[in-house]
């Protein structure tokens, strides 16, 4: 999920996962990607409501039986510094942590495999073959071209996926 966990919630989604859960049922939770920007003030969450709500969405996965699995948050193609990718949300990867621990959680540091991932790859590679970084003239749907190093392409989708995949038969059974 790359939403703001309390629009989630406000505007019915998360009652649409619930109502449909059932026991047995593996839930990954992800937020923090919309979080962090101060100035987009519909969708920011501060650290302490961030928390609130995974607590929230564990809880309440737990109580239909699911399990629950928090995930940090995918990096974004930013900031790398000396050929390494770093974190790019602040705080919001070590909130989901925290909670993990607290709620003895199962969790997929996603933010620092995919900082690894793509630092394997280098910063060039990353940016013209995983993330929405697209010449002029090469996709109908973006003749200008388009510069764009949080969504991706394809490719990048899939190495996330396959990262998220990885990490999910790693995981201890917590929950």
């Amino acid at each position: 999920m790359a939403e703001v966990p309390v629009l989630f919630f406000q505007e019915g989604r998360w009652r649409g996962i619930t109502d449909e859960l059932q026991p047995g049922d593996l839930v990954l939770i992800q937020f923090g990607h919309n979080d962090a920007s101060k100035e987009k003030t519909e969708r920011y969450v501060d650290i302490d409501g961030y928390k609130e709500f995974l607590r929230l969405y564990v809880l309440q996965t737990r109580q239909k039986g699911g399990i629950p699995v928090l995930l940090t948050p995918v990096n974004r193609n930013y900031p790398w510094e000396d050929g390494v990718l770093k974190n790019c949300h602040g705080e919001y990867p070590q909130a989901v942590k925290d909670i993990a621990a607290e709620m003895k959680v199962s969790l997929i540091d996603l933010t620092r495999l995919s900082c690894g991932f793509f630092t394997k790859k280098g910063q060039e590679y990353s940016t013209a073959n995983y993330f929405m970084n697209l010449p002029a003239n090469k996709y109908q749907a973006y003749p200008d071209g388009q510069k764009d190093n949080t969504h991706f392409q394809t490719a990048g989708a899939q190495a996330v996926a396959q990262l998220v995949f990885d990490g999910l038969k790693k995981l201890k059974n917590r929950n």
